[in-house]
């Protein structure tokens, strides 16, 4: 499976982002609670660098309930803040706020001493596509949309959104697809629809998603598609080609496949996350 990436729209997102950052407080990086790494942007380290960050785990309503509770715990311990939520909810804005505080609370502290008094605090949400950044700045701002005027040093064209009277945020940052050097990765934002499913071979996926559930969610997959216990024992092809005729569509291997990803997508095989934090472990990969 090949997925297209494209430097020059990389470039160009990059160096966007970068003339921004000088503009805002910290960042609010957004990635997908199933797949907390795998959905992050390896060259955002590079961009953000030193900048305060606060890593949102979106979509938690999706993910499996300890995993997150792992990945929470394996950002803490790489000197994060990190959140768990459900951009659709109000309840998360709150948090978010919260949080943005304590992530910014030694340099409040220092500017007060300094005799300059506390503002609003400027952000930018960063995050590929997909994760949900539209969701979360609509939920964030709400109805009361306003641009908080000419800031010293901000470009022209640039606008400032208000949350209240404590966040601004500025809109909009380029957008950022990760480099897809390893196919797993690919596959993985595929299974959760995050890329298109024209560009891909949808048995190839479905494939993947058959094993990953084989291996740590048998039960759902067995119960789904009424498969026998020892599934287990048998490649993802065989059992594709086993939830086929469990389907009735015969020989069409493409249609059980559209059917197996979108029992996934749409949680009839329950909350999962694909990215595991022994794994990456294990692996000794991560964050940088």
């Amino acid at each position: 499976m090949t997925i297209q990436w494209f430097p020059g729209h990389m470039a160009k997102a990059r160096r966007e982002v970068s003339e921004k950052l000088k503009f805002v407080d910290m960042v609010f990086e957004l990635v997908d609670a199933r797949l907390p790494l795998s959905s992050r942007n390896p060259m955002l380290d590079q961009i953000i660098q030193q900048k305060p960050r606060l890593i949102l785990l979106n979509k938690v309503d999706l993910a499996d309930e300890y995993q997150t509770k792992q990945w929470i715990a394996y950002f803490k311990q790489q000197g994060f803040y990190a959140l768990a939520i459900n951009s659709k909810e109000n309840s998360s804005v709150k948090l978010i706020m919260a949080t943005a505080k304590k992530v910014l609370a030694e340099k409040r502290q220092r500017d007060q001493e300094r005799g300059i008094q506390p503002r609003a605090i400027r952000a930018m949400v960063i995050g590929i596509p997909n994760v949900g950044k539209s969701t979360l700045m609509n939920r964030l701002i709400g109805k009361k949309i306003a641009q908080t005027g000419n800031k010293p040093g901000v470009t022209k064209g640039q606008q400032w959104l208000r949350v209240a009277n404590e966040l601004e945020l500025l809109d909009t940052p380029g957008i950022l697809w990760p480099k897809f050097e390893d196919e797993l990765i690919g596959k993985k934002l595929a299974l959760t629809g995050a890329i298109k499913d024209q560009l891909l071979h949808l048995d190839d996926i479905a494939l993947y998603g058959i094993d990953f559930f084989v291996r740590h969610y048998p039960t759902r997959l067995a119960k789904r598609y009424k498969l026998a216990e020892e599934m287990e024992q048998l490649p993802a092809a065989e059992l594709l080609m086993e939830i086929t005729k469990k389907l009735g569509f015969r020989d069409d291997y493409e249609r059980a496949s559209e059917r197996i990803l979108l029992d996934i997508r749409q949680e009839r095989l329950g909350r999962f996350t694909l990215d595991r934090v022994d794994e990456f472990e294990d692996d000794n990969d991560g964050l940088d």
